[in-house]
């Protein structure tokens, strides 16, 4: 492998750790959260949170962007971390719909790793599929989300965007 190869897998590598570590601060945010004022209020909280900080990213991102789901969701792909190998997926057109599938998400991992069940990691997936809600909902498009379950299978999330 060459320098520059190597640079690059460090880094792809380091942006990953970084995705499992905002996991991990998730699972712990739940815990504590769940602690003080039960499982579905802390649910609801971080969900909040979440979808927030989607709404917040949604402006400079999408700025001078058409509105349209194609071109949000090609925008949206063109920033995704280390080319897109973090969150390799397919992407779908019909009808106006632009849908993205996720095959690996770094969070989903991260909470395996733990060794969390499958409702726990759910719970975490719908929490964290809340940021795209807001994002792609701030965008001024319609949004469906299909986020990872064990009833569900394959994969991670679905995300389809549709016209406002």
């Amino acid at each position: 492998m060459s320098g520059a190869s190597e640079r690059e897998a460090g880094l792809t590598r380091e942006v990953d750790d970084a995705f499992k570590a905002r996991a991990h601060l998730y699972r712990l945010m739940l815990d504590v959260i769940g602690e003080r004022h039960g499982p579905d209020e802390a649910e609801a909280i971080l969900t909040e949170i979440v979808l927030r900080r989607g709404v917040e990213v949604a402006q400079p991102l999408f700025q001078g962007c058409d509105v349209t789901p194609e071109a949000i969701g090609r925008r949206f792909l063109s920033v995704s971390p280390a080319g897109g190998t973090l969150y390799p997926h397919d992407v779908k057109q019909s009808d106006g719909a632009f849908t993205i599938s996720v095959h690996r998400c770094p969070l989903k991992e991260a909470w395996r790793e733990a060794g969390l069940s499958d409702q726990r990691i759910a719970t975490l997936c719908r929490i964290a599929g809340a940021f795209d809600k807001g994002l792609f909902e701030a965008a001024g498009l319609g949004f469906e989300n299909s986020t990872w379950s064990a009833e569900r299978g394959g994969g991670c999330c679905r995300i389809t965007l549709l016209p406002a």
